[in-house]
């Protein structure tokens, strides 16, 4: 073992290793809901979103909680984000009451308008904590341009998440959704 790994206490224990939970291919459907997300077993969850396209134009992809068992569609989400553009602009959005978090912004449904991201979610399992997630994504718009973003978004009420649901608000969608725990 390596002097600085046994100072640490590694002793090749893999810690933040990803472990596959569940990948769901979903093609027209308004919406899909990792329902064993081994919330127990993980504190740390990673997600990709791969070629998500909407069958409606301007859609966002979103996610909502489930806590024990029942989904939380209120508006107590916090969430800010900044985007970037290609046309001479970027935002940012923050909202204080929100009844979804935004994991890719208003996408195209258009050949090739696909976005594609990628979320860390933290607390999930930990009745005592928040639950909160970080984002990255990059889609294209229906004008079609590239456009980027970034953003957290926060359930600011102490519960035990046990389910994630993906879903846009009107129409179907198809995307390949992986979910991860992290090992620590």
């Amino acid at each position: 073992m390596p002097l600085g790994a046994a100072r640490f206490g590694l002793s090749g224990a893999d810690l933040g290793k990803l472990e596959l939970i569940e990948t769901q291919t979903v093609s027209g459907v308004s919406s899909a809901i990792f329902t064993s997300i081994q919330e127990s077993t993980y504190n740390v969850h990673f997600m990709t979103i791969q070629k998500y396209q909407p069958t409606t134009d301007d859609q966002s992809f979103r996610i909502r909680f489930f806590e024990s068992g029942v989904e939380e569609s209120a508006s107590v989400y916090q969430r800010a984000q900044f985007i970037n553009d290609t046309a001479p602009s970027s935002a940012d959005f923050r909202s204080t009451g929100d009844d979804k978090i935004v994991a890719i912004w208003n996408t195209g449904s258009a050949t090739n308008e696909i976005g594609n991201a990628y979320l860390y979610f933290y607390n999930l399992g930990d009745s005592s904590k928040y639950s909160f997630v970080t984002q990255q994504e990059v889609h294209y718009t229906k004008t079609p341009r590239l456009r980027q973003s970034f953003g957290s978004a926060v359930l600011p009420q102490a519960s035990t998440v046990d389910q994630i649901k993906l879903f846009v608000s009107t129409g179907n969608f198809s995307c390949t959704a992986s979910l991860y725990g992290i090992k620590e």
